[in-house]
């Protein structure tokens, strides 16, 4: 009886089964899915979070002018070509750029949207000078800078991706343009102002820096005025906040670089050399490595370092040399500016001295006089 009844259970058990199947096992291929997504978006996060490496300004413009880098370009040349290879990298990153990302794992990042922003905020500023400081305004510049000015986190058409490539256009046939020596920038034209401007960001990082600083008293070297300070950063900015000033670092040094390719001359004239020398070095002190997986913002000599209130320092020098550059390059140097913006007529001596002189008459007739007179005996005609 005990052997029926248990074959009885045994089949009534598989009727069940079959009539009301189970889907339990189900769930264990989809928790593996998920985990596997899970572990490849942590790898591609942090792979993407990684800045990119420095360019070199002169070979980005050889590539950028591809066959007419074989003849000299005018002056501006390295400056645009740098502004454009500086764009192009917030495209061409791994990732490429992940500031309007709606999907993970670009969503979950900040750290690199945020450097992204540093970037984008330093181009935009060259952008707006470069009218002055090409001498005049045209069509691929006033393209350039509508499409920098743009929302940096559209993602629905037109998206900055888009705006960002059709930036990088413009700017490529502002080079084109740029192969004619005579469209070539006026020297020391804007400079002035694109480095005030350039003062006035670094100013505002040095202040929200400094507003995540915990103590007051930290902040008595950088010169700050701690009531002008803006309300303090929370502790999940304090991060975007250092990384954004990490990507103005990053990107000013370039376009720096880039410009002191072109204005080389009016920097040794102007005395100005040395000084820019050190406000590229202080730029690219910022760019040291991080060692800590987070911003830390200790205190004192204490065990935790305080990151913002080291980059603030960083950034605060760089505000006073580039403020400091912003005065004394105001005004083109006068001996490399042409005559006519200038404005000084020539003087009367050199207007004469480009005509052509006749000599007097005088001097012609005892020139004719001396060559008239009879050769001498021996070399006379022999008689027929």
């Amino acid at each position: 009886m005990g052997l029926k009844s248990w074959r009885a259970a045994r089949r009534r058990r598989k009727e069940e089964a079959l009539e009301r199947p189970r889907y339990g096992w189900i769930w264990k291929p989809l928790l593996a899915l998920v985990g596997l997504y899970l572990l490849v978006s942590v790898a591609l996060g942090i792979w993407w979070s990684q800045p990119p490496a420095s360019f070199d300004v002169e070979q980005a413009t050889l590539e950028r002018r591809g066959e007419a880098a074989y003849a000299p370009g005018a002056r501006g040349t390295v400056s645009v070509a740098t502004l454009a290879q500086s764009v192009a990298t917030l495209l061409e990153k791994p990732g490429g750029y992940l500031r309007n990302d709606i999907a993970p794992p670009g969503v979950w990042l900040d750290n690199m949207p945020s450097w992204e922003l540093g970037v984008l905020e330093e181009s935009r500023r060259l952008a707006l000078a470069l009218p002055q400081m090409a001498g005049g305004d045209s069509a691929a510049l006033v393209e350039a800078r509508e499409a920098l000015l743009g929302d940096d986190r559209d993602w629905l058409y037109p998206s900055t991706e888009q705006r960002l490539e059709e930036a990088v256009a413009a700017l490529d046939r502002q080079l084109a343009a740029l192969d004619d020596p005579e469209a070539g920038f006026p020297p020391g034209a804007g400079l002035g102002s694109w480095l005030a401007s350039v003062a006035e960001g670094l100013d505002d990082l040095a202040l929200r820096l400094a507003a995540s600083v915990g103590g007051h008293e930290a902040l008595t070297e950088l010169a700050v005025d701690t009531e002008s300070l803006p309300p303090p950063t929370p502790w999940y900015r304090v991060d975007n906040i250092f990384f954004e000033a990490r990507g103005s670092g990053w990107a000013l040094a370039r376009l720096l670089e880039g410009v002191q390719r072109d204005q080389a001359d009016v920097l040794d004239e102007a005395g100005v050399r040395g000084e820019w020398e050190r406000l590229l070095a202080e730029l690219e002190m910022t760019q040291r490595r991080l060692w800590s997986p987070v911003v830390l913002n200790g205190s004192g000599f204490g065990v935790f370092a305080n990151h913002s209130l080291v980059m603030a320092l960083h950034m605060t020098r760089a505000r006073d040399l580039a403020a400091s550059l912003a005065e004394r390059l105001a005004e083109p140097p006068v001996a490399l500016a042409a005559p006519a913006e200038t404005g000084e007529a020539l003087p009367e001596e050199s207007v004469e001295l480009s005509e052509p002189v006749e000599p007097p008459v005088e001097s012609v007739e005892r020139l004719e006089e001396g060559v008239v007179e009879p050769p001498p005996e021996a070399l006379a005609a022999p008689e027929a």
